[in-house]
């Protein structure tokens, strides 16, 4: 699959390359990327301000929207041609965080969506609201949880 992958800090480490599509584990989902929007905090991570301790090569974007294309056996929420949006913060489902939640986060710690293929678990994603196109769903997660934050 195609990706863009940081390889190091500044934009001139932003590499197009090919690499495996991932395959889902037992409670993940394969998603086939539509759109991404990016804001802020992908070109602070660019450079190296957002996470300085970083770990290369990652893909970047947490906001993300697509299509279900394969499901792990024991997922239970979607199914095949589901249409969603991923979660910023791919542990931290709930309440407080109860230790480092905050820090697995799409696009920083764990690969994200500046590819054609995204694999993550079920938990980390919901369903894409019908009358939003791709692109605007794919506005949703940083900025929904800068919302939901301020309340």
């Amino acid at each position: 699959m195609k990706a863009w992958e940081l390889r190091g800090f500044g934009r001139e480490n932003l590499v197009r390359t090919d690499i495996p599509v991932p395959k889902p584990g037992h409670s993940e989902i394969l998603i086939r990327v539509s759109a991404v929007s990016l804001n802020y905090r992908d070109r602070l991570i660019v450079e190296g301000i957002y996470n300085p301790d970083l770990v290369f090569p990652i893909i970047q974007v947490a906001d993300t929207v697509g299509e279900v294309v394969e499901v792990g056996k024991d997922v239970t929420r979607f199914k095949i041609g589901d249409r969603v949006i991923t979660q910023y913060a791919t542990t931290w489902i709930d309440g407080d965080p109860k230790g480092d939640e905050p820090f697995h986060t799409l696009g920083n710690t764990i690969s994200g969506g500046l590819a054609e293929y995204v694999s993550l678990s079920e938990e980390a994603a919901v369903q894409a609201p019908a009358y939003l196109t791709d692109e605007e769903a794919s506005t949703l997660p940083v900025a929904a949880l800068t919302a939901w934050f301020s309340l």
